[in-house]
């Protein structure tokens, strides 16, 4: 059943007829049922760390919507914690660290081989999701990146341009540099655990890639992608990897032969027709419709939908949004959206 399961088969580098489909967040606030499973947990931490709610939120966008893939219910931030910074969320504002500005604060760090006392939650949860999904269905598990996971921790929170960590970057960059070695290990130790518990894809999430300059794309983007990308297929021959450099514009193009990704996921910041020219050309793409049509629905959702499926129907493709579904969207738009790339 594994060769025949239409995401793998895309990452393979397989063009298939009707391309596969998954939304990043599709385990969300969209839905009354992870409302409702939210409020059981009581808080959004207890929910990550709850394998049967975990895996109970990450199944019902299969069941209501029978995706083709399901990604774990986690956060990107649990690794941090898991290295020992302190994590809480402020409802409605999102995630507070404890910062990392100084080598003291970044000698307080736990080592890459601690990690898996806090993340153990996370591993069994991916066994569980690998006993429940449909035979169809993989399961994908994820990481954030180096770059992206260092902007929270340097300044404690989600910023607009990132300043924190092109301070720290700039002025103290044996501390930087540490900290962006520390991550890269731990993001290698972390995403090997959930493929030994049952992913059959890892994704990379570098969300804040675009701000990173060319010089500093290629060191704090590109190179820990190859790094962490080599290490898991040498401990786990064939396993796929999936990763998005968000916003990275010009730098998705190579991206795939730079780091040995089989797919670069695309934001919505370029178009289907340029990202078909320059991007798929090396192999799977996946996305990348505006997450805003989730709101809005309508024709617009079903001719961009269109569009995207044409622009990349002779080459690889996995369907997806650009970035992540926002709570404000309406279920049925999702149903409309599948509806269309499923049925033309």
């Amino acid at each position: 059943m594994t060769q025949q399961k239409t995401i793998l088969r895309a990452l393979a580098g397989e063009t298939l007829p009707t391309p596969p489909i998954w939304m990043m967040r599709q385990a969300g606030r969209y839905l009354p049922e992870y409302r409702a499973t939210r409020a059981e947990a009581g808080d959004f931490l207890k929910l990550c760390y709850n394998p049967e709610l975990a895996a109970e939120v990450t199944l019902q966008p299969i069941r209501r919507y029978g995706f083709d893939a399901a990604i774990l219910f986690a956060d990107i931030l649990l690794v941090p914690q898991a290295l020992g910074a302190d994590l809480w969320f402020v409802t409605g504002e999102g995630p507070r660290l404890s910062t990392i500005t100084s080598q003291s604060d970044f000698n307080k760090l736990s080592d890459k081989d601690n990690i898996h006392e806090t993340l153990n939650p996370i591993y069994e949860t991916v066994r569980i999701l690998r006993g429940a999904l449909p035979d169809e269905t993989t399961l994908i598990g994820f990481a954030g990146m180096p770059w992206t996971v260092a902007t929270y921790m340097i300044a404690g929170q989600g910023t607009k341009d990132q300043g924190p960590a092109h301070a720290l970057k700039a002025e103290h960059p044996a501390v930087f540099d540490a900290l962006m070695d520390r991550l890269t290990e731990a993001t290698i130790e972390y995403l090997s655990k959930q493929i030994e518990a049952g992913a059959e894809v890892v994704k990379l999430f570098d969300s804040w890639a675009g701000s990173l300059n060319a010089a500093d794309f290629q060191k704090y983007a590109v190179e820990p992608a190859r790094v962490i990308t080599q290490a898991l297929k040498e401990r786990h021959p064939g396993i796929p990897v999936i990763g998005f450099p968000r916003e990275a514009g010009d730098g998705y193009i190579g991206f795939a032969k730079a780091t040995g990704v089989d797919c670069v996921a695309l934001d919505n910041s370029v178009s289907p027709e340029w990202a078909a020219k320059h991007v798929q050309v090396d192999g799977c793409v996946q996305g990348n419709l505006k997450s805003s049509h989730m709101v809005t629905g309508g024709q617009a959702l079903v001719d961009e939908t269109r569009a995207i499926v044409k622009a990349f129907k002779n080459g690889p493709h996995i369907f997806n949004l650009g970035h992540g579904i926002t709570p404000d969207a309406d279920p049925e738009n999702v149903q409309l959206m599948i509806d269309t790339v499923r049925g033309g």
